[in-house]
């Protein structure tokens, strides 16, 4: 026979209202005895509160951002009678077994010779031994009265000590992964009067079991330091309490932000309030395992926030396709690996359309479509014979130029599945009508899928035409390990100056960027003007 049972709040401790920062069970649910339901938070710590039975939540008394004190309705559960018989169930008129909450004793700090005040861990509770993991101060350190100078962390909640004096700390006998105790000095300090005798204010101890319902509880805690972090995770490890940074996270999340080697200080939090989730955690190294290898020679890039965007909406999540993701890390290895400049320029290209035209039905004839590209890329072959730094690459040791003497040019090709470069072999050997047929032929291939790997590599100069979409300038990306590309926008008629009157022009857009490690401005400038001229009068390609 089923018994409907009230769940009040415990026993909190020396507190007229706690808000509750997170509600871990719904209607409907089945909880266990002990399982944690809604999790409190006060100024100091937060607290999980559990269920005193087993059973089946019927009703939900509170919602988070109530605030609530002993003996208050939190939810009524329907238990079996063998349940009700064997469980603590507390009675509807009663307040529920107290949660352990034991109010830091005051303790006087001792005064030695010289004003040195010895700070000590007061009385923290029914603890044999409580963990460091965090020491808030340095030595040199100036610290006022009531400043938090460590933080302890028992397996229910975490606690920060403060110092009973304003002062200098002058000595620390701690550090980050000892135990305390009652009692332990924790540090030297020389007080601004020698005869202080305060009391120790109060760190309020709260208990709470942390469970994986409860993980992200938050609290309003200073950041953990963890006491082996991971190399990668590049940890943020202050030395002075001016480089300490708050960190809003529950003791259970502190706990699994340890073992992972992360620093709560450098994660976003995307809880009430910003405190720091289970799950903010975990993306956090998730984003740090898939993030792009850095230059080794550079400093660390640091990551963006990471955004519960589900917070603000309805959302979809799409993969990224495989060639999105390989061009993509390889894209970001370039951007940050090569310092890139981008000269700008517009070429006439009337007679160059002009003679394509011409010459298009018979190209067609032949099977093949003479596209503006084909003359582009001859005319980019014919400047990099003139200004071969940009046909190089850089040694691994970045000491000397790789100067090639093949001219084997990448054409960015746009295909459902993103953005491939297949590279277009010997161009400076082969004619017009050749090429088009092979980039006609390799660009196919692109679309559908079936270039090898062979097709992408050699590549020496790359070029990245938007013309049959649009727009003008932009930037290209260098391929590396290439040292320039050249990016083409659309063609269009303007009216230019031939210094009596204006005439219409075709006039096309060109964006040449490079690594100004090896090609510097007044190079990149000229290589651009030549490129210019060669598409001005196609026919000086034969030259």
């Amino acid at each position: 026979m089923a018994e409907l049972i009230e769940i009040r709040v415990p026993d909190v401790g020396d507190f007229d209202e706690v808000e509750i920062i997170e509600v871990l069970v719904a209607v409907g649910d089945s909880i266990d005895v002990n399982q944690d339901i809604i999790t409190l938070e006060s100024d100091k710590a937060a607290m999980e509160i559990p269920s005193p039975t087993a059973g089946v939540i019927k009703e939900l008394k509170v919602a988070v951002g109530d605030k609530v004190k002993q003996g208050d309705l939190i939810a009524i559960a329907e238990v079996s009678s063998a349940s009700a018989s064997e469980a603590p169930v507390v009675e509807p008129e009663k307040a529920a077994p107290p949660v352990e909450t034991s109010p830091a004793k005051p303790t006087e700090p001792a005064v030695s010779a010289g004003g040195l005040v010895e700070i000590k861990v007061p009385d923290i509770g029914d603890f044999d031994e409580v963990e460091i993991i965090e020491v808030l101060v340095a030595v040199g350190d100036s610290v006022d009265e009531n400043q938090d100078i460590i933080t302890l962390e028992s397996d229910k909640a975490a606690m920060e000590i403060p110092s009973p004096v304003a002062g200098v700390i002058k000595e620390l006998k701690v550090a980050v992964g000892e135990k305390v105790k009652q009692g332990d000095v924790i540090a030297i300090a020389e007080g601004a009067n020698s005869a202080l005798a305060a009391e120790t204010p109060t760190a309020e101890v709260s208990s709470g079991k942390a469970t994986a319902a409860a993980i992200v509880a938050q609290a309003l805690n200073k950041q953990t330091q963890p006491a082996e972090p991971e190399p990668e995770l590049a940890p943020f490890a202050p030395d002075s309490k001016s480089a300490i940074k708050q960190a809003h996270a529950s003791p259970s999340v502190r706990q699994f932000a340890r073992k992972l080697g992360v620093v709560l200080s450098q994660v976003s939090g995307t809880g009430t309030k910003g405190r720091i989730t289970k799950e903010d955690v975990q993306s956090f190294v998730k984003q740090k395992i898939n993030a792009p290898a850095v230059a080794t020679g550079g400093s660390a890039i640091p990551s963006v926030p990471v955004v519960n965007f589900e917070k603000f909406g309805e959302i979809e999540k799409v993969e990224l396709g495989r060639i999105k993701k390989i061009s993509g890390k390889h894209l970001h290895a370039c951007w940050l690996n090569i310092p890139h400049v981008t000269q700008f320029d517009e070429a006439d290209i009337t007679e160059l359309e002009q003679f394509r035209k011409e010459n298009k039905e018979a190209a067609a004839k032949q099977g093949v479509n003479l596209t503006p590209l084909v003359f582009i890329m001859k005319a980019v072959v014919a400047s990099l014979k003139l200004y071969p730094e940009l046909n190089s690459s850089l040694s691994e040791d970045k000491e000397y130029l790789i100067m090639k003497d093949y001219y084997n040019i990448g054409i960015a090709v746009d295909t459902p599945n993103g953005l491939m470069v297949p590279v277009v072999k010997d161009v400076d050997k082969k004619g017009f009508l050749e090429l088009a047929g092979e980039l006609g032929e390799i660009s196919s291939r692109a679309r559908d899928g079936a270039l090898t790997a062979k097709d992408l590599q050699g590549g020496t100069f790359s070029i990245s035409s938007l013309g049959g979409i649009g727009g003008s300038f932009f930037t290209p990306i260098v391929n590396a390990p290439e040292v320039a590309i050249l990016g083409v926008g659309r063609h269009k008629m303007q009216p230019v100056w031939n210094g009596k009157e204006f005439e219409p022009k075709l006039m096309l857009p060109l964006s040449v960027s490079y690594d100004h490690r090896v090609v510097d401005g007044a190079l990149g400038a000229r290589f651009t003007t030549h490129l210019n001229h060669m598409l001005s009068d196609i026919r000086k390609v034969l030259l």
